[in-house]
Parts: C-alpha cells; sequence; structure tokens
C-alpha cells in the first residue's frame, strides 16, 4: 500500500474500534493509539512466521483485526466469543499469552534463544508499553537480552511517560542521525564487514568504544545503550512510513534493538484522548457523547474507597498503596484529598507490598489495594516481608473471584488458597459493600499482623446484610451448605428452591477464612449429615478442604461435595453465564445437594 491507503487504512481501523468497542466494551485508548504501530508491524513482519509479542495485550485488537479476526469483534469478550487479549489457543499470530504486564522482553529473548538453539530463521519483536516498564521483570528482561547479543526487537511504545529524556542541541542532533537511512545503511554494512574480515571482532570492539566515550562525553549515557541494546529513536509512532523503514533496519542490524516511538492514547477519538484512563477499559459507550451505557450501581471498589477517605481523615497514618490502579481500586477521592499519603507505585506489586511492610515497621497504617489477580505476583514479598516481620500491613483485595469479560488472566481465582498458605495472615471476606465498610476498619484497627480483606468485582447481590462474624443465615435439618463473599447469595437462592422440594439447607456464612474455626459446621453438620462448601476459586487448597481436614480429625465424616471453579482456568463471559456453565450458581447447587441424597439412598 502506498501512504494515501495506508492512511486510509488507519482510519478504517480507528472507526471500526470505536463503533465495535461502543457496542461490547474493552479496551479502547490504547489500541487507538497502536494503530499506525501495528499496521507497520505487520507490513514489515509476517505474524504466522515472526513472532510479535504484545505485552500485557491492551493494545492487541488492531493486531487481532489485521489478523483475520473481524468478524470476531461482534462478540469481543463474550462467553464463546473472541478473547480481549492475545491467545495463542485462538490464532498462530498470536506468539504468547498476555495480560499481566512486564513479560514480554523475557518471553520474547526465550523464543529468540530457542530460534538460535534450534537452528531456524524468523524475527522475534516484543512490544512494550511504558507503563508496562515500570514493571521490575521488563528490567531483568531487557537486561538479559541487551548482553545476549541474539537478535531481538524492542518497540517501546511510549504514549505518556517521557524514558530518561535527554535535553540539549546536541541530544537532538544525535537522534536526528541515529534515524537516517544513510546512518542505517552504514551501520548495517558495518556489521557484516566485521564479521567476515580477519580481526573484525577487535575491530568492532573499538569503534564500538570510541563510539561509546564520545557519545558519553558529549550527552551522557542512554540507559538502554548500556544494557546492550541499538537504541533508534524517539520516533513518532503514527508515522507509518518512519516506523515502516525502522523496523526493517533494526531487523537487519541483527542484534538486540529497541526502538523507541512515541504515541497518542486514544488517538482519533476527542473523548480517548482527552481522558484516556476512563476509556482504557470501557463498559458499552454512546459513541456521539462519549459517554456510558451501563447502569451505576455502588460497587464493592467505590465502598471501599469512601472508607478510606473517612479513615484518614481521622487518623494521620492511614496510607494508600496500588499499582498503577488508583481508579480501578476506587481511590481516586483519597488520592486528590490526602496526596502525600497515597502512593502509585506502578505496574510494580511486589514492590507495593514491601514498600508498605516498610510504612508498616515505622508506625504507618498502609492499606494496598490491588486485584486479586495482581497479588500473585508479589506471593514472596507476603511472605517473607509481611508476615516473617508480622508486620500490619492491610491488602484490599479486589476483583476476588470471576470479573467476567477479561477471562483467564483477570479472574481472582487463587487469592483464597495462596493468601491463607501464608503464615500469621488473617484473611476476610465480607458479603456485601456495608460489611466491607465494618471490615476494613475492623482490619485496621482491631486485627494485628498481616491482613487481607477479600471482596469481588460490582455491587450487592442478594445479601445486602453486615454480620462481622462466621454466622448461620438460615436454619435447616437436611444438609448444611457453607459458603463466604457474595457467593452467600447463590447458596440462599439455592436453599429458597431446595425448601420448594421439602429439602431444608442450614446455610452457614464464613467470614474469617484464616484462621478458620469450624465450631459451627461441626455443629451444623452433626445434625444434617451432609454438607456441600460453595467457593468462587480453584479446588487445590480452598476453604472446603480445610474444611473436611479438621472435620475428619473430629471424627466428623458427613457426605460432602465441594463446589467450586474446579482445576482449570476459567474462560471469559459474563459473571451469570460462568456461574452455569461450572455448576455453581444457585439452581446448579440444588441440584448437587439432591445428587448427595440420591447417593445416600443407593447406598
Amino acid at each position: 500500500m502506498g501512504p494515501e491507503e495506508t492512511a486510509a487504512l488507519c482510519g478504517e481501523i480507528r472507526s471500526f474500534l470505536i463503533n465495535s468497542v461502543a457496542k461490547t466494551g474493552g479496551h479502547l485508548s490504547s489500541n487507538l493509539g497502536a494503530v499506525e504501530l501495528t499496521v507497520a508491524l505487520h507490513r514489515v513482519f509476517d505474524p504466522y512466521r515472526d513472532r510479535i509479542l504484545f505485552d500485557v495485550g491492551h493494545q492487541s485488537y488492531v493486531h487481532k483485526l489485521l489478523t483475520g479476526r473481524r468478524e470476531g469483534f461482534r462478540h469481543l469478550r463474550k462467553f464463546g466469543g473472541m478473547a480481549g487479549f492475545p491467545k495463542p489457543s485462538e490464532s498462530d499470530a498470536d506468539a504468547f499469552v498476555a495480560g499481566h504486564a512486564s513479560n514480554s522482553v523475557s518471553a520474547a529473548l526465550g523464543i529468540a534463544r530457542a530460534r538460535t538453539l534450534m537452528g531456524e530463521d524468523y524475527s522475534v519483536i516484543a512490544v512494550i508499553g511504558d507503563g508496562a516498564l515500570t514493571g521490575g521483570l521488563a528490567y531483568e528482561g531487557l537486561n538479559d537480552a541487551g548482553q545476549s547479543r541474539e537478535p531481538l526487537i524492542v518497540v517501546l511504545n511510549d504514549n505518556g511517560m517521557s524514558i530518561q529524556p535527554n535535553v540539549g542541541g546536541m541530544s537532538k542532533f544525535l537522534a536526528r542521525q541515529r534515524l537516517k537511512p544513510s546512518y542505517l545503511n552504514f551501520k548495517r554494512a558495518f556489521h557484516s564487514f566485521v564479521k567476515v574480515v580477519p580481526g573484525g571482532k577487535h575491530l568492532h570492539n573499538v569503534v564500538h568504544r570510541v563510539k561509546r566515550w564520545m557519545k558519553n562525553a558529549l550527552i551522557g549515557s542512554n540507559m538502554f545503550d548500556e544494557m546492550g541494546f541499538t537504541y533508534l529513536g524517539p520516533v513518532d509512532g503514527h508515522d507509518i512510513k518512519k516506523m515502516t523503514f525502522l523496523l526493517q533496519q533494526a531487523r537487519e542490524l541483527n542484534c538486540p534493538v529497541l526502538l523507541h516511538v512515541t504515541t497518542t492514547k486514544g488517538r482519533g477519538y476527542s473523548y480517548a484522548e482527552e481522558s484516556p484512563d476512563e476509556f482504557h477499559g470501557v463498559d458499552r459507550f454512546n459513541v456521539a457523547s462519549g459517554t456510558s451505557s451501563g447502569k451505576k450501581t455502588e460497587s464493592f471498589s467505590a465502598a471501599f474507597g469512601k472508607s478510606m477517605c473517612a479513615m484518614a481523615k481521622e487518623d494521620h497514618r492511614i496510607c494508600a498503596v496500588t499499582a498503577a490502579m488508583e481508579q480501578g481500586t476506587g481511590l481516586s477521592e483519597f488520592a486528590a484529598n490526602y496526596p502525600k499519603r497515597f502512593f502509585d507505585v506502578g505496574i510494580a506489586e511486589g514492590h507495593a507490598v514491601t514498600m508498605s511492610c516498610g510504612l508498616a515497621k515505622q508506625g504507618m497504617l498502609p492499606v494496598v489495594a490491588v486485584y486479586s489477580t495482581f497479588l500473585q505476583r508479589a506471593y514472596d514479598m507476603l511472605i517473607h516481608d509481611a508476615a516473617l516481620g508480622n508486620l500490619h500491613v492491610v491488602f484490599a483485595v479486589d476483583r476476588a473471584g470471576l470479573v467476567g469479560a477479561d477471562g483467564e488472566t483477570h479472574h481472582g481465582a487463587f487469592d483464597p488458597c495462596f493468601l491463607r498458605t501464608v503464615p500469621r495472615m488473617t484473611v476476610l471476606a465480607p458479603a456485601s459493600t456495608d460489611e466491607l465498610r465494618m471490615t476494613l476498619h475492623h482490619a485496621v484497627y482491631d486485627v494485628s499482623g498481616p491482613v487481607a480483606v477479600r471482596y469481588p468485582r460490582g455491587g450487592n447481590g442478594t445479601y445486602t446484610d453486615c454480620i462481622l462474624s462466621d454466622t448461620v443465615l438460615r436454619s435447616g435439618s437436611d444438609v448444611t451448605i457453607v459458603s463466604y463473599g457474595p457467593m452467600i447469595c447463590e447458596a440462599m437462592d439455592a436453599a429458597r428452591i431446595l425448601s420448594q422440594q421439602g429439602i431444608e439447607a442450614e446455610i452457614i456464612k464464613l467470614w474469617s477464612l484464616a484462621p478458620l474455626d469450624t465450631s459451627l459446621v461441626e455443629e451444623s453438620v452433626r445434625k444434617t449429615g451432609r454438607l456441600l462448601v460453595l467457593e468462587e476459586c480453584v479446588e487445590s487448597g480452598c476453604v472446603g478442604q480445610e474444611l473436611i481436614a479438621k472435620l475428619s480429625e473430629k471424627n466428623v465424616t458427613p457426605a460432602v461435595r465441594l463446589v467450586n471453579l474446579g482445576s482449570d482456568f476459567v474462560t471469559h463471559g459474563t459473571v451469570p453465564q460462568l456461574h452455569q456453565m461450572l455448576g455453581i450458581d444457585g439452581k446448579s447447587v440444588a441440584n448437587k445437594v439432591k445428587e448427595l441424597f440420591i447417593e445416600e439412598a443407593a447406598t
């Protein structure tokens, strides 16, 4: 395609993305900013042969569109439809699973090394945003990749943060020279020359040291140069002609190359350009007005944020810590009102935990707001830095349980299991927004050591009470159903269905998952003889398994059903759809209780 055709193509892509995401929801502003960059990548590289890795994957929609998945956008992030992130099982053009930030360079280097070891010939490209570059794993990968000398291209999509900017006329002059075709052609020819002439390696090293000395004397070093990359840029990431040329040159240099491109997040849609964070991940919206089409109800995140502000007003020790999730965790108001006690550490969950431990050690009251799926990245810090020192850090674990459209990489399916393995960790599970408010206050002021408060995405279900203890919500004599958090709503629904069929279920709501008190459950199952434990987490290490073990120690052995997410990852879809698919909705739970009676009768 010529310049006019590619410009028209980019305009068509933007129009398609805006109108499509307005109907389905999804990640918009990051994709609008990566249109020209992705088109240039697809002009230079073959995504079915070469390996293009998108860090996080928020900006992969254009890639999906250009690899034959246009029709899939009608069901983007819908149950049974196309995923919102790169997914190798969906297309051979998707090189690697994405969803959590900062892993692209490490994965790309592994792929590049495998290519070399197997004697194959293809290019490897990692596309990483400046946000993902706040994660420590990115620097571990860059450090190793630069020293490896493996042919590898890292495209840094800088849409908001300046990466060690050099200043002054000489810096700008040299940046322009680095991007000139004549310079790049000479550099490539020189690399080829020193490979074949006697003493070429020594000549290359001498020239490299002289060039490095002169550059450092004139403008100082660039961190990517120091890591061993050939640095190109910065260049306008919306200029397809330049991008195409530089990607071709980067491929021919046959060494670690970092191409620094600058883009505008939300480009081409005024509302997204003006408020890129609001259009990062969106529900359905009106294209003309930019307003959301969804109904607004108070979410658990919003209730958490209001509670934090209320406590901070009364107590100067309260601090809020988050890892690039100010808005998502409900902390925007806290950040505005108490900026000196608000710390957004970037995409660095491990650092967030350890830094908060330092705050706690010196007498502050840090509350770390983090999505369940991202807290997985800080497991070592929970053990070594928080629990070992018995430091009082409160972890507000948002998005616990199934989150819906974001799917496998974002479901909070593991936190009940891994948090309860951490010594000295208290784990609390409020089931309503009012219960969250009171639980948070309890966690801050009435618990010592590390404590986690887990709560879901969205707002209240049918349960809206506030009971800060394990409790019997409904008495019954035929079966004991134990659950916690908002899943208690499904348990109560199951009890209603069973009651209509002559089966009376006793419902026990757990509030504390660690330490786990089994006294209420023991008393109940001695009466009913049957136990069903309903959880929105994976089976291995779930609360139900510990309940069974502790009951067995006391020679209490009821007929048992553990109802949870099973042993595999869960796809994307609405939460009610996923509940039904997994058999953890009220109707399915009622059927599983009846199975207990059928099996009992058969024996």
